[in-house]
């Protein structure tokens, strides 16, 4: 609940936090949901395709922790423009790239310069989710998140459609050049407004409760990948301890991580191979896969909204053992689709059901962490994320040469309901457990 009012400092921060997001929004619904699509179209692999995700797990793993350690007593706002700065320039240098180099090139620069520029992504990862604890009070938390989740939805998805019909409209690939270049210009306006950021003089108080903020950087957008970068900020506390604490994995919490290791594994699996089976098993149109992008984001966004509501009504570990396990259905009517009704259908079922289930699990994630051991315990839960995403990644494209892109589409779907199912069980309510001790 809200008890003061704004302060001329902070309108004016709030103001370039929605601009921020509505100009990343732009580079989300061109670039980062165009890319996959367009190594698609250039013939790429699932194996290259895959590497879209794993390259940036493998930078996150390496970096996280060395990266937290680094920022601590930094001073976020002016950090996260600097790396702001260097990690968006490789969105310009996509442009040229149909010009410079054969196909099989552009494949392969498209995916070095993901992995180079993940490297400043993984900092502004951090250092963005720190900033934001520190610029906005936590009475005005829920009001700024909310009013940049609507601009954000808004944004991305004029700009997946927009682009679409652009990409339709043109030859290719000066159509996917025109797309880059939007999403250039959605970066440097986004960077632009982290620039005028001021800090505060207040000491920054760091609540523990994530901040739900759906803006996520470094990362392209491939089917229904689409997650909350939940808790970076925990990576600059716990100075002089080890961060990384495997002791945790003894504990109660380490069979709720190897839930989550699963969960996080087996929804990354049929990941790579979304864009080639749009592009070569039912042959959309960039239209077609706009349109059912902009759908997913639109009912993700919405469900999301209505999470609290579900809850009042439900009991929550039920909710999350159904969205969990009701998780298979993109994958599931997208393996069974055969014109644009069930892949659209596919869009809107699948977002529904991930708003639901992505809030469950960030809610559930927080109430196994005790609040005088956070950073430890979402440290350890990053690494779980990025090894899942790293190993569904490489685990795909393996699946896709031995049951073809449908049958790997459709395996994908039955394993997120085993995934489900041992989340369900292993997620149950149970009484708190002593928090290990620190070493």
């Amino acid at each position: 609940m809200r008890t003061s009012t704004l302060t001329p400092l902070q309108k004016h921060n709030f103001h370039h936090l929605y601009w921020d997001v509505f100009y990343w929004g732009v580079l989300a619904g061109s670039t980062l949901a165009f890319l996959p699509v367009f190594l698609a179209r250039l013939e790429a692999t699932t194996f290259e395709v895959g590497l879209l995700t794993a390259g940036p797990a493998v930078v996150s793993i390496l970096l996280a922790t060395l990266a937290g350690r680094f920022m601590r007593g930094r001073d976020m706002v002016r950090l996260t423009w600097i790396t702001a700065i260097i990690h968006r320039l490789g969105y310009l240098v996509l442009i040229p790239l149909p010009w410079l180099l054969g196909q099989s090139g552009q494949v392969w620069a498209a995916l070095g310069l993901t992995l180079i520029f993940s490297l400043p992504g993984t900092v502004i990862s951090i250092s963005f989710n720190a900033m934001f604890a520190d610029l906005v009070a936590a009475e005005w938390r829920p009001h700024v998140v909310g009013r940049r989740n609507a601009l954000l939805s808004l944004s991305m998805t004029l700009g997946t459609l927009g682009c679409g019909w652009l990409l339709d409209s043109l030859p290719f690939a000066l159509n996917y050049q025109v797309v880059f270049a939007i999403g250039a210009v959605g970066a440097a306006l986004s960077t632009y407004h982290l620039l005028r950021l001021k800090p505060v003089n207040d000491t920054p108080v760091r609540f523990g409760i994530p901040l739900r903020d759906f803006a996520r950087q470094g990362w392209v957008l491939m089917g229904d990948a689409v997650r909350t970068p939940t808790g970076l900020r925990y990576l600059l506390r716990q100075s002089g301890q080890t961060l990384i604490r495997f002791d945790l994995l003894k504990t109660p919490f380490g069979p709720f991580m190897l839930a989550y290791l699963i969960f996080y594994t087996f929804q990354y699996i049929s990941v790579p191979i979304f864009p080639l089976f749009f592009v070569e098993t039912l042959h959309l149109t960039d239209g077609v896969i706009s349109l059912g992008y902009a759908v997913f984001h639109l009912a993700m966004m919405a469900s999301s909204m209505a999470l609290g509501w579900v809850n009042a009504r439900v009991n929550s570990h039920r909710v999350l053992t159904i969205s969990v396990v009701l998780y298979c259905v993109y994958p599931l009517f997208m393996g069974f689709a055969q014109d644009t009704f069930m892949v659209i259908l596919a869009s809107l079922l699948g977002g529904l059901v991930w708003g639901i289930a992505n809030g469950q699990m960030v809610s559930a994630l927080m109430d196994r962490v005790p609040e005088d051991d956070r950073p430890a315990h979402m440290a350890l839960h990053h690494l779980v994320l990025n090894v899942g995403i790293l190993g569904g990644s490489f685990i795909g494209p393996f699946v896709g040469q031995f049951f073809g892109l449908r049958g790997a589409v459709l395996t994908g779907a039955a394993l997120r309901v085993v995934a489900g199912l041992v989340l369900g069980v292993l997620a149950r309510p149970h009484k708190a457990a002593d928090p290990a001790p620190s070493v």
